[in-house]
């Protein structure tokens, strides 16, 4: 398979390797209009109007290459995440040796779905739309100035940091940043690392707590949107997407087309440590499946299963081909998990899967993208948590039952505050 998610090591990962040139921060920060053209954001400062303003929300993400020539720094920071990729000692080594041997092969993935990946386009445009329709929602905490911060790819976490304190957060001036996940479903894997690595580039830039639990003078005061696997907004986005996809198929068939949800899958190691991922996806499923009124059959799978080790399944390639072979060739599939396409969507989904079928009642829904549905539901979750006033969800306090890692504890009892410190185990 192919490199197509943040969990998986696809084959060709484990054979290839690419370049993810780093970027130099700048100081505009670029944004995408409707027509995908950049626009400078004015920089925001603290004594803008608003009595709770200026804000900043930060769309998280794993991100990706948005060319060719960017996929070797991509996947070396990808086999260097631990949280991720866990390679023991030898992490150091083996990440960039594997990155480098794959380059090659996930290039021509790339290259074969355009030249690289739109999840930064996507993701810039819907942070910046949602933060125009929370300017007229919220103009108490208004203006919302969008960043994005990737994981793996341009921009990265240091370099939205950088952004942040070159428009007036921080540095002694203080003012408020949400950390708005755009995994829906919480993993320690996804949502975990981004967040671990916000707060590690948080406490070199602008110092950890005392020991009291005091924080420096003028620090950024953040937030986290961590989950929300289930949110109405969200749940219409995907089922109206499914309902134009079934309006494909004749009518007197459309209540036999089978709808193969597909998320990526998680090695069985995370699973059985308490990872909340699986439990989070199949609520996400079952929310939509309500809302179409359960009137088609329906599958959760999983894709980019790789290695010998046990993985969470059945896999989507493996259920696609069994079922065409059984006779039933009208089949949706439907990217559960992503907000926005990439690799995972345009090249495994569209080239490899429904290519393997070889019939044309094996088709996918569309991703969810500049999906209007979709930005007003960023724009409700993020309203809500601005008005709560809450600084992360309860969930997030609870760690999974077999974690051991110290940091991940550390990070938790930061973004829970010191109210709520003491409630992280």
């Amino acid at each position: 398979m192919t490199f197509r998610s943040p969990f998986a090591i696809p084959r060709q990962l484990l054979t290839g390797t690419t370049s993810l040139a780093s970027r130099s921060a700048i100081n505009g920060r670029l944004r995408c209009n409707q027509r995908g053209l950049a626009t400078v954001v004015p920089p925001v400062t603290q004594d803008a109007t608003g009595s709770k303003g200026p804000t900043a929300m930060v769309f998280m993400n794993m991100g990706g290459p948005s060319t060719t020539d960017e996929v070797e720094d991509f996947l070396s920071r990808l086999f260097a995440d631990g949280d991720l990729i866990p390679l023991g000692r030898l992490q150091s080594y083996l990440g960039p040796l594997i990155a480098r041997r794959r380059t090659s092969k996930i290039q021509k993935q790339y290259a074969d779905i355009g030249g690289g990946s739109p999840i930064r386009k996507w993701s810039e445009y819907q942070c910046a739309e949602m933060c125009k329709l929370l300017d007229k929602m919220s103009p108490e905490t208004a203006p919302h100035k969008p960043y994005v911060a990737f994981r793996y790819a341009a921009p990265l976490t240091e370099t939205m940091y950088e952004q942040l304190f070159a428009d007036g957060f921080g540095k002694g001036k203080g003012g408020r940043a949400v950390a708005f996940t755009q995994y829906p479903q919480y993993s320690c894997s996804t949502t975990g690392s981004s967040l671990n690595e916000l707060w590690k580039w948080r406490n070199r830039l602008e110092g950890k707590r005392a020991n009291g639990g005091s924080e420096p003078a003028g620090t950024i005061q953040w937030s986290v949107i961590d989950r929300w696997p289930s949110h109405s907004g969200l749940v219409e986005a995907f089922a109206q997407n499914i309902e134009a996809q079934l309006k494909t198929y004749p009518e007197e068939k459309r209540d036999e087309v089978v709808l193969l949800f597909s998320a990526h899958s998680l090695p069985m190691s995370v699973v059985n440590r308490g990872d909340p991922y699986p439990a989070e996806v199949a609520a996400t499923v079952h929310a939509v499946m309500q809302r179409l009124k359960f009137k088609n059959p329906y599958r959760l799978c999983w894709q980019s299963q790789v290695g010998p080790s046990a993985w969470l399944g059945a896999q989507t390639s493996d259920t696609v081909q069994e079922y065409v072979k059984r006779g039933q060739t009208d089949l949706i599939l439907v990217p559960i998990a992503f907000t926005s396409d990439h690799i995972e969507t345009l090249y495994e989904l569209d080239q490899e899967v429904i290519h393997e079928a070889n019939n044309p009642g094996v088709k996918r829904a569309e991703s969810l993208n500049g999906n209007p549905v979709f930005i007003q539901a960023l724009a409700d979750i993020a309203h809500d948590h601005l008005q709560k006033g809450e600084l992360c969800s309860r969930q997030m306090t609870l760690r999974c039952q077999g974690c051991t890692s110290e940091r991940c504890l550390g990070q938790k009892k930061f973004f829970a505050g010191q109210e709520q410190a003491s409630m992280v185990i």
